[in-house]
Protein backbone atom coordinates (compact mmCIF):
# COMPACT_ATOMS: atom_id res chain seq x y z
CA UNK A 1 0.00 0.00 0.00
CA UNK A 2 2.82 2.41 0.91
CA UNK A 3 4.52 1.69 -2.38
CA UNK A 4 1.29 2.51 -4.22
CA UNK A 5 0.93 5.84 -2.36
CA UNK A 6 4.56 6.77 -3.04
CA UNK A 7 4.25 5.82 -6.71
CA UNK A 8 1.01 7.83 -7.04
CA UNK A 9 2.62 10.90 -5.47
CA UNK A 10 5.61 10.59 -7.81
CA UNK A 11 3.28 10.33 -10.82
CA UNK A 12 1.29 13.40 -9.75
CA UNK A 13 4.53 15.32 -9.28
CA UNK A 14 5.55 14.53 -12.84
CA UNK A 15 2.19 15.80 -14.09
CA UNK A 16 2.08 18.99 -11.99
CA UNK A 17 5.73 20.12 -12.25
CA UNK A 18 5.69 20.85 -16.03
CA UNK A 19 2.55 22.96 -15.57
CA UNK A 20 4.23 24.97 -12.83
CA UNK A 21 7.34 25.41 -14.98
CA UNK A 22 5.26 27.12 -17.66
CA UNK A 23 4.07 29.92 -15.37
CA UNK A 24 6.03 33.14 -16.06
CA UNK A 25 8.54 34.62 -13.64
CA UNK A 26 8.25 38.42 -13.83
CA UNK A 27 11.16 39.33 -11.49
CA UNK A 28 13.81 39.98 -14.14
CA UNK A 29 11.32 41.71 -16.39
CA UNK A 30 10.35 44.13 -13.63
CA UNK A 31 13.98 44.84 -12.70
CA UNK A 32 14.83 45.77 -16.28
CA UNK A 33 11.62 47.61 -17.18
CA UNK A 34 10.75 49.51 -13.98
CA UNK A 35 13.47 52.23 -14.21
CA UNK A 36 11.81 53.66 -17.35
CA UNK A 37 8.41 54.02 -15.64
CA UNK A 38 7.60 57.39 -14.06
CA UNK A 39 4.96 58.86 -11.79
CA UNK A 40 3.09 61.91 -13.09
CA UNK A 41 1.25 64.46 -11.00
CA UNK A 42 -0.47 67.61 -12.21
CA UNK A 43 -1.36 70.82 -10.42
CA UNK A 44 -4.26 72.97 -11.51
CA UNK A 45 -4.78 76.47 -10.17
CA UNK A 46 -8.19 76.87 -8.67
CA UNK A 47 -10.63 79.35 -10.14
CA UNK A 48 -11.25 82.45 -8.06
CA UNK A 49 -14.98 81.99 -8.44
CA UNK A 50 -16.61 79.82 -5.82
CA UNK A 51 -15.18 77.43 -3.32
CA UNK A 52 -13.51 74.10 -3.88
CA UNK A 53 -15.47 71.08 -4.98
CA UNK A 54 -14.42 67.48 -5.29
CA UNK A 55 -16.08 64.58 -7.07
CA UNK A 56 -13.51 61.95 -6.07
CA UNK A 57 -13.47 60.41 -9.51
CA UNK A 58 -10.84 58.44 -11.33
CA UNK A 59 -9.62 59.22 -14.86
CA UNK A 60 -12.74 57.71 -16.41
CA UNK A 61 -15.30 59.25 -14.06
CA UNK A 62 -15.45 56.30 -11.68
CA UNK A 63 -15.95 57.21 -8.03
CA UNK A 64 -12.97 56.63 -5.75
CA UNK A 65 -13.92 54.63 -2.65
CA UNK A 66 -13.77 56.39 0.71
CA UNK A 67 -10.82 54.31 1.92
CA UNK A 68 -8.57 55.68 -0.85
CA UNK A 69 -9.45 59.35 -0.59
CA UNK A 70 -6.67 60.22 1.85
CA UNK A 71 -4.15 59.66 -0.96
CA UNK A 72 -5.36 62.86 -2.60
CA UNK A 73 -4.49 66.36 -1.46
CA UNK A 74 -7.34 68.27 0.18
CA UNK A 75 -7.72 72.04 0.48
CA UNK A 76 -6.65 73.88 3.60
CA UNK A 77 -9.89 74.81 5.40
CA UNK A 78 -8.15 77.89 6.87
CA UNK A 79 -7.28 79.24 3.43
CA UNK A 80 -9.75 81.43 1.53
CA UNK A 81 -11.21 79.50 -1.40
CA UNK A 82 -10.64 82.39 -3.80
CA UNK A 83 -6.97 82.85 -2.89
CA UNK A 84 -4.76 83.03 -6.00
CA UNK A 85 -2.24 80.68 -4.36
CA UNK A 86 -4.86 77.99 -3.82
CA UNK A 87 -4.30 74.92 -6.00
CA UNK A 88 -6.43 71.94 -6.78
CA UNK A 89 -5.46 68.50 -5.52
CA UNK A 90 -2.81 66.64 -7.48
CA UNK A 91 -4.15 64.00 -9.80
CA UNK A 92 -1.87 61.01 -10.06
CA UNK A 93 -0.97 59.11 -13.21
CA UNK A 94 1.87 57.21 -14.81
CA UNK A 95 4.07 57.38 -17.89
CA UNK A 96 7.23 55.93 -19.37
CA UNK A 97 10.44 57.28 -20.90
CA UNK A 98 10.86 56.74 -24.65
CA UNK A 99 14.20 58.53 -25.24
CA UNK A 100 17.38 59.06 -23.24
CA UNK A 101 16.99 62.85 -23.54
CA UNK A 102 13.69 62.94 -21.65
CA UNK A 103 10.66 62.37 -23.90
CA UNK A 104 7.81 60.67 -22.02
CA UNK A 105 4.51 59.15 -23.10
CA UNK A 106 1.35 59.28 -21.00
CA UNK A 107 -2.41 59.78 -21.42
CA UNK A 108 -4.04 62.99 -22.57
CA UNK A 109 -6.56 62.80 -19.73
CA UNK A 110 -3.74 62.62 -17.15
CA UNK A 111 -2.38 66.06 -18.03
CA UNK A 112 -5.52 67.69 -19.42
CA UNK A 113 -6.04 71.21 -18.06
CA UNK A 114 -2.85 71.12 -15.99
CA UNK A 115 -0.99 74.32 -15.12
CA UNK A 116 2.04 72.34 -14.05
CA UNK A 117 3.14 68.77 -14.76
CA UNK A 118 5.61 67.06 -12.43
CA UNK A 119 7.46 63.84 -13.25
CA UNK A 120 8.97 61.69 -10.52
CA UNK A 121 11.66 59.33 -11.77
CA UNK A 122 12.59 55.90 -10.46
CA UNK A 123 15.60 57.42 -8.64
CA UNK A 124 13.19 59.76 -6.74
CA UNK A 125 14.15 62.91 -8.68
CA UNK A 126 11.17 65.16 -9.41
CA UNK A 127 11.29 67.36 -12.51
CA UNK A 128 8.83 69.72 -14.13
CA UNK A 129 7.75 68.59 -17.60
CA UNK A 130 6.84 70.50 -20.74
CA UNK A 131 3.77 69.31 -22.63
CA UNK A 132 5.07 68.91 -26.17
CA UNK A 133 1.66 67.97 -27.49
CA UNK A 134 -1.51 66.15 -26.58
CA UNK A 135 -4.15 64.36 -28.67
CA UNK A 136 -7.59 63.89 -27.15
CA UNK A 137 -8.90 61.51 -29.81
CA UNK A 138 -6.23 58.89 -29.11
CA UNK A 139 -5.75 59.90 -25.43
CA UNK A 140 -1.98 60.21 -25.94
CA UNK A 141 0.26 63.00 -24.63
CA UNK A 142 3.97 63.63 -25.17
CA UNK A 143 6.02 65.26 -22.40
CA UNK A 144 9.64 66.46 -22.20
CA UNK A 145 11.85 66.80 -19.14
CA UNK A 146 15.31 68.35 -18.97
CA UNK A 147 17.48 65.32 -18.28
CA UNK A 148 19.99 63.10 -20.02
CA UNK A 149 21.11 59.47 -20.08
CA UNK A 150 17.74 58.26 -18.86
CA UNK A 151 16.63 54.60 -18.90
CA UNK A 152 14.39 53.92 -21.89
CA UNK A 153 11.53 51.47 -22.39
CA UNK A 154 11.82 48.93 -25.20
CA UNK A 155 9.02 48.80 -27.76
CA UNK A 156 7.21 45.71 -28.97
CA UNK A 157 4.83 45.06 -31.84
CA UNK A 158 1.25 45.39 -30.59
CA UNK A 159 -0.10 44.03 -33.88
CA UNK A 160 1.30 40.61 -32.97
CA UNK A 161 -0.53 40.40 -29.63
CA UNK A 162 -2.95 37.52 -29.27
CA UNK A 163 -5.66 36.77 -26.74
CA UNK A 164 -4.27 34.62 -23.94
CA UNK A 165 -0.78 36.17 -23.87
CA UNK A 166 0.68 37.21 -20.55
CA UNK A 167 1.10 40.96 -20.03
CA UNK A 168 2.24 43.10 -17.12
CA UNK A 169 1.58 46.67 -16.03
CA UNK A 170 3.71 49.00 -13.92
CA UNK A 171 2.18 52.22 -12.63
CA UNK A 172 1.03 54.25 -9.64
CA UNK A 173 -2.50 53.16 -8.71
CA UNK A 174 -3.84 55.49 -6.00
CA UNK A 175 -0.33 56.92 -5.66
CA UNK A 176 1.49 53.67 -4.87
CA UNK A 177 4.59 54.11 -7.07
CA UNK A 178 5.86 51.26 -9.24
CA UNK A 179 3.06 48.85 -8.48
CA UNK A 180 3.28 45.71 -10.61
CA UNK A 181 0.18 43.80 -11.76
CA UNK A 182 -0.10 41.00 -14.32
CA UNK A 183 -2.74 39.20 -16.35
CA UNK A 184 -3.52 38.15 -19.89
CA UNK A 185 -4.71 39.76 -23.10
CA UNK A 186 -8.47 39.28 -23.16
CA UNK A 187 -9.03 40.60 -26.69
CA UNK A 188 -7.54 42.92 -29.28
CA UNK A 189 -9.06 45.53 -31.57
CA UNK A 190 -11.77 46.53 -29.11
CA UNK A 191 -13.87 49.55 -30.07
CA UNK A 192 -15.19 51.64 -27.19
CA UNK A 193 -18.00 54.18 -27.28
CA UNK A 194 -16.73 57.61 -28.45
CA UNK A 195 -13.23 56.16 -28.96
CA UNK A 196 -13.43 55.36 -32.66
CA UNK A 197 -9.77 55.83 -33.58
CA UNK A 198 -8.16 53.40 -31.13
CA UNK A 199 -8.35 49.60 -31.50
CA UNK A 200 -7.92 48.97 -27.77
CA UNK A 201 -6.16 46.01 -26.20
CA UNK A 202 -8.44 44.50 -23.57
CA UNK A 203 -6.77 42.78 -20.60
CA UNK A 204 -7.64 41.47 -17.16
CA UNK A 205 -4.59 43.17 -15.63
CA UNK A 206 -5.54 45.02 -12.43
CA UNK A 207 -5.66 48.68 -13.51
CA UNK A 208 -6.91 51.42 -11.18
CA UNK A 209 -6.91 55.24 -11.05
CA UNK A 210 -3.25 56.24 -11.20
CA UNK A 211 -2.27 53.49 -13.62
CA UNK A 212 -3.41 55.72 -16.48
CA UNK A 213 -0.59 56.49 -18.90
CA UNK A 214 1.61 53.66 -17.65
CA UNK A 215 3.10 50.95 -19.86
CA UNK A 216 1.75 47.49 -20.62
CA UNK A 217 4.60 45.01 -21.18
CA UNK A 218 4.80 41.64 -22.89
CA UNK A 219 6.94 38.81 -21.51
CA UNK A 220 9.97 40.11 -23.41
CA UNK A 221 9.83 43.33 -21.40
CA UNK A 222 8.64 45.33 -24.41
CA UNK A 223 5.95 47.98 -24.19
CA UNK A 224 2.92 46.89 -26.23
CA UNK A 225 0.40 49.42 -24.95
CA UNK A 226 -0.46 52.41 -22.76
CA UNK A 227 -2.97 51.67 -20.01
CA UNK A 228 -5.81 54.09 -20.58
CA UNK A 229 -9.26 53.05 -19.37
CA UNK A 230 -11.11 50.68 -17.10
CA UNK A 231 -14.68 49.51 -17.08
CA UNK A 232 -16.01 49.69 -13.55
CA UNK A 233 -19.20 49.92 -11.54
CA UNK A 234 -17.45 50.02 -8.19
CA UNK A 235 -14.69 52.60 -8.78
CA UNK A 236 -12.00 49.93 -8.91
CA UNK A 237 -10.68 47.05 -10.95
CA UNK A 238 -13.26 44.62 -12.35
CA UNK A 239 -11.21 42.61 -14.83
CA UNK A 240 -11.91 44.88 -17.81
CA UNK A 241 -8.92 47.10 -18.61
CA UNK A 242 -8.08 48.76 -21.90
CA UNK A 243 -4.73 49.85 -23.34
CA UNK A 244 -3.80 51.92 -26.40
CA UNK A 245 -1.64 49.83 -28.78
CA UNK A 246 1.93 51.11 -28.78
CA UNK A 247 2.05 51.36 -32.58
CA UNK A 248 -0.91 53.78 -32.45
CA UNK A 249 0.68 55.75 -29.61
CA UNK A 250 4.06 56.02 -31.33
CA UNK A 251 2.46 57.23 -34.55
CA UNK A 252 0.68 59.94 -32.56
CA UNK A 253 3.81 60.90 -30.57
CA UNK A 254 5.88 61.21 -33.76
CA UNK A 255 3.36 63.68 -35.19
CA UNK A 256 3.13 65.58 -31.91
CA UNK A 257 6.91 65.89 -31.76
CA UNK A 258 7.31 67.06 -35.36
CA UNK A 259 4.13 69.06 -35.92
CA UNK A 260 2.53 69.61 -32.52
CA UNK A 261 -0.75 68.13 -33.76
CA UNK A 262 -2.12 64.95 -35.33
CA UNK A 263 -3.71 64.51 -38.76
CA UNK A 264 -6.00 61.62 -39.64
CA UNK A 265 -7.67 60.26 -42.70
CA UNK A 266 -11.36 60.92 -43.37
CA UNK A 267 -13.79 59.00 -45.57
CA UNK A 268 -17.09 60.71 -44.73
CA UNK A 269 -19.68 58.00 -44.17
CA UNK A 270 -22.18 57.14 -41.47
CA UNK A 271 -21.82 53.42 -40.78
CA UNK A 272 -23.61 50.73 -38.82
CA UNK A 273 -23.01 47.11 -37.85
CA UNK A 274 -24.23 44.28 -40.07
CA UNK A 275 -26.21 41.83 -37.95
CA UNK A 276 -27.59 38.44 -38.99
CA UNK A 277 -30.89 39.76 -40.34
CA UNK A 278 -29.25 42.59 -42.27
CA UNK A 279 -26.70 40.16 -43.71
CA UNK A 280 -29.56 38.00 -44.97
CA UNK A 281 -31.39 41.00 -46.39
CA UNK A 282 -28.30 42.07 -48.36
CA UNK A 283 -27.58 38.55 -49.55
CA UNK A 284 -24.43 37.98 -47.48
CA UNK A 285 -23.45 34.52 -46.27
CA UNK A 286 -22.64 35.87 -42.80
CA UNK A 287 -22.58 39.19 -40.91
CA UNK A 288 -19.52 41.19 -41.92
CA UNK A 289 -18.36 44.65 -42.95
CA UNK A 290 -19.47 48.22 -42.38
CA UNK A 291 -22.88 49.15 -43.79
CA UNK A 292 -22.97 52.67 -45.23
CA UNK A 293 -26.10 54.27 -43.83
CA UNK A 294 -25.27 57.68 -45.26
CA UNK A 295 -22.65 59.29 -47.50
CA UNK A 296 -21.86 62.78 -46.25
CA UNK A 297 -22.12 65.60 -48.81
CA UNK A 298 -18.78 66.91 -50.06
CA UNK A 299 -16.90 63.95 -48.59
CA UNK A 300 -14.22 61.76 -50.19
CA UNK A 301 -16.78 58.94 -50.13
CA UNK A 302 -19.20 60.97 -52.24
CA UNK A 303 -16.42 61.90 -54.68
CA UNK A 304 -15.48 58.23 -55.00
CA UNK A 305 -19.09 57.23 -55.78
CA UNK A 306 -19.99 55.36 -52.61
CA UNK A 307 -23.73 54.96 -52.09
CA UNK A 308 -26.10 54.43 -49.20
CA UNK A 309 -26.49 50.69 -48.74
CA UNK A 310 -22.97 49.77 -49.83
CA UNK A 311 -21.25 47.34 -47.48
CA UNK A 312 -17.51 47.91 -47.10
CA UNK A 313 -15.77 44.55 -46.69
CA UNK A 314 -12.18 45.62 -47.41
CA UNK A 315 -10.23 48.82 -46.90
CA UNK A 316 -6.92 49.05 -48.73
CA UNK A 317 -6.60 45.26 -48.76
CA UNK A 318 -7.49 44.77 -45.09
CA UNK A 319 -10.63 42.87 -44.17
CA UNK A 320 -13.37 44.78 -42.31
CA UNK A 321 -15.13 42.23 -40.12
CA UNK A 322 -16.85 44.71 -37.80
CA UNK A 323 -18.01 48.22 -38.61
CA UNK A 324 -15.73 49.46 -35.81
CA UNK A 325 -12.71 48.22 -37.78
CA UNK A 326 -13.22 50.85 -40.48
CA UNK A 327 -12.52 54.08 -38.51
CA UNK A 328 -9.29 52.53 -37.15
CA UNK A 329 -8.06 51.84 -40.65
CA UNK A 330 -9.18 55.13 -42.22
CA UNK A 331 -7.82 57.29 -39.40
CA UNK A 332 -4.30 55.88 -39.75
CA UNK A 333 -4.05 56.60 -43.48
CA UNK A 334 -2.11 59.72 -44.47
CA UNK A 335 -4.59 62.27 -45.88
CA UNK A 336 -4.31 62.51 -49.64
CA UNK A 337 -3.47 58.83 -50.03
CA UNK A 338 -5.23 56.74 -52.65
CA UNK A 339 -6.82 53.54 -51.35
CA UNK A 340 -9.17 50.87 -52.66
CA UNK A 341 -12.48 49.97 -51.07
CA UNK A 342 -13.89 46.48 -51.53
CA UNK A 343 -17.68 46.70 -51.33
CA UNK A 344 -20.87 44.76 -51.93
CA UNK A 345 -23.52 46.69 -53.86
CA UNK A 346 -26.82 45.07 -54.82
CA UNK A 347 -25.30 41.67 -54.20
CA UNK A 348 -22.27 42.26 -56.44
CA UNK A 349 -18.64 42.83 -55.46
CA UNK A 350 -17.01 46.07 -56.58
CA UNK A 351 -13.67 47.79 -56.02
CA UNK A 352 -13.79 51.57 -55.67
CA UNK A 353 -10.63 53.71 -55.74
CA UNK A 354 -10.85 56.50 -53.17
CA UNK A 355 -8.70 59.47 -52.21
CA UNK A 356 -8.74 59.88 -48.43
CA UNK A 357 -9.40 63.35 -47.03
CA UNK A 358 -8.29 65.06 -43.83
CA UNK A 359 -10.35 64.78 -40.66
CA UNK A 360 -10.91 68.22 -39.18
CA UNK A 361 -11.49 68.97 -35.50
CA UNK A 362 -15.20 69.37 -36.08
CA UNK A 363 -15.61 66.08 -37.87
CA UNK A 364 -15.80 62.60 -36.43
CA UNK A 365 -16.79 59.24 -37.81
CA UNK A 366 -20.51 58.81 -37.35
CA UNK A 367 -22.15 55.61 -36.32
CA UNK A 368 -25.79 54.86 -36.90
CA UNK A 369 -27.80 53.84 -33.89
CA UNK A 370 -28.82 50.19 -33.80
CA UNK A 371 -31.58 50.70 -31.24
CA UNK A 372 -34.89 49.86 -32.86
CA UNK A 373 -38.22 50.43 -31.18
CA UNK A 374 -40.97 47.86 -31.68
CA UNK A 375 -44.28 49.49 -30.95
CA UNK A 376 -47.22 47.36 -32.11
CA UNK A 377 -49.99 49.69 -32.72
CA UNK A 378 -53.38 49.94 -47.08
CA UNK A 379 -50.34 48.03 -47.84
CA UNK A 380 -48.45 44.80 -47.10
CA UNK A 381 -46.44 46.57 -44.36
CA UNK A 382 -49.69 47.72 -42.73
CA UNK A 383 -48.41 51.29 -42.32
CA UNK A 384 -49.99 54.60 -43.26
CA UNK A 385 -47.58 56.75 -45.28
CA UNK A 386 -47.58 60.31 -46.63
CA UNK A 387 -45.56 62.32 -49.09
CA UNK A 388 -42.63 64.28 -47.68
CA UNK A 389 -43.08 68.01 -47.24
CA UNK A 390 -40.39 70.48 -48.22
CA UNK A 391 -40.08 71.32 -44.54
CA UNK A 392 -39.29 67.67 -43.70
CA UNK A 393 -36.77 67.45 -46.53
CA UNK A 394 -34.99 70.58 -45.35
CA UNK A 395 -35.15 69.67 -41.67
CA UNK A 396 -33.60 66.24 -42.13
CA UNK A 397 -31.48 67.12 -45.17
CA UNK A 398 -32.97 64.39 -47.39
CA UNK A 399 -33.96 64.38 -51.04
CA UNK A 400 -36.38 61.50 -51.37
CA UNK A 401 -38.60 59.18 -49.36
CA UNK A 402 -42.01 58.90 -47.73
CA UNK A 403 -43.03 59.58 -44.11
CA UNK A 404 -44.76 57.05 -41.86
CA UNK A 405 -47.86 58.54 -40.30
CA UNK A 406 -49.12 55.46 -38.44
CA UNK A 407 -47.94 51.90 -37.80
CA UNK A 408 -50.47 49.09 -37.33
CA UNK A 409 -49.85 45.48 -36.36
CA UNK A 410 -48.01 43.75 -39.17
CA UNK A 411 -44.71 43.49 -41.01
CA UNK A 412 -43.83 47.16 -40.52
CA UNK A 413 -44.32 47.00 -36.77
CA UNK A 414 -42.38 43.73 -36.60
CA UNK A 415 -39.46 45.40 -38.39
CA UNK A 416 -39.41 48.16 -35.78
CA UNK A 417 -40.95 51.01 -37.78
CA UNK A 418 -42.55 53.81 -35.78
CA UNK A 419 -44.57 56.87 -36.69
CA UNK A 420 -42.30 59.67 -37.88
CA UNK A 421 -39.80 57.38 -39.60
CA UNK A 422 -38.93 58.27 -43.18
CA UNK A 423 -38.32 55.39 -45.60
CA UNK A 424 -35.75 56.40 -48.22
CA UNK A 425 -34.60 53.07 -49.69
CA UNK A 426 -36.42 49.76 -49.94
CA UNK A 427 -34.73 46.60 -51.23
CA UNK A 428 -31.95 48.61 -52.88
CA UNK A 429 -34.25 51.10 -54.62
CA UNK A 430 -34.79 54.74 -53.71
CA UNK A 431 -38.35 55.55 -52.68
CA UNK A 432 -39.56 58.54 -54.72
CA UNK A 433 -43.24 58.81 -53.77
CA UNK A 434 -46.13 57.07 -52.00
CA UNK A 435 -47.20 55.46 -55.27
CA UNK A 436 -43.66 54.25 -55.91
CA UNK A 437 -43.45 52.92 -52.35
CA UNK A 438 -46.63 50.89 -52.73
CA UNK A 439 -45.29 49.46 -55.97
CA UNK A 440 -42.02 48.48 -54.36
CA UNK A 441 -43.82 46.87 -51.41
CA UNK A 442 -46.03 44.84 -53.73
CA UNK A 443 -42.93 43.45 -55.45
CA UNK A 444 -41.21 42.36 -52.25
CA UNK A 445 -40.48 38.63 -51.85
CA UNK A 446 -42.12 36.58 -49.10
CA UNK A 447 -40.24 34.85 -46.30
CA UNK A 448 -36.93 36.57 -47.01
CA UNK A 449 -35.40 39.66 -45.39
CA UNK A 450 -34.74 42.72 -47.53
CA UNK A 451 -32.89 45.89 -46.45
CA UNK A 452 -34.84 49.06 -45.74
CA UNK A 453 -33.18 52.40 -45.05
CA UNK A 454 -34.99 54.83 -42.81
CA UNK A 455 -34.22 58.24 -41.34
CA UNK A 456 -35.29 58.49 -37.71
CA UNK A 457 -35.07 61.96 -36.14
CA UNK A 458 -32.30 62.83 -38.61
CA UNK A 459 -30.25 59.66 -38.12
CA UNK A 460 -30.02 57.21 -41.04
CA UNK A 461 -30.40 53.52 -40.25
CA UNK A 462 -30.81 50.26 -42.16
CA UNK A 463 -33.21 47.66 -40.79
CA UNK A 464 -34.22 44.26 -42.16
CA UNK A 465 -37.81 43.79 -43.35
CA UNK A 466 -39.40 40.36 -43.80
CA UNK A 467 -42.88 39.83 -45.21
CA UNK A 468 -44.79 36.70 -44.24
CA UNK A 469 -46.92 34.69 -46.60
CA UNK A 470 -50.52 35.72 -47.18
Amino acid sequence: MKRFVIASFFFLSLVIMPVQAELPDFKNLVKKAAPAVVNISTIQKRSRQGGPSFDFQGPNGEEIPEIFRHFFRFPNPNQAPDSPSQKAPQSLGSGFIISTDGYILTNHHVIKGADQVLVRLNDRRELEAEVVGSDERSDVALLKIDAKNLPVAKFGDSSKLEAGEWVLAIGSPFGFDHTVTAGIVSATGRALENETYVPFIQTDVAINPGNSGGPLFNLDGEVVGINSQIYTRSGGFMGLSFAIPIDVAMNVSTQLKSDGFVTRGWLGVVIQEVNKDLAESFGLDKPAGALVAKVLPGSPAEAAGLQDGDIILKFNGKVINLSSDLPHQVGRVVPGSNVKLGIIRAGKSKTIPTKIGTLSDGEAPLKASNRISSEPESNRLNVVVTELTEQQKNKWNIRNGIAIDKVLNGAGANAGLVAGDIITILNGKRVESVKHFVSLVNDLPEGRSVPMRIVRRGSPLFIPLKLGKH
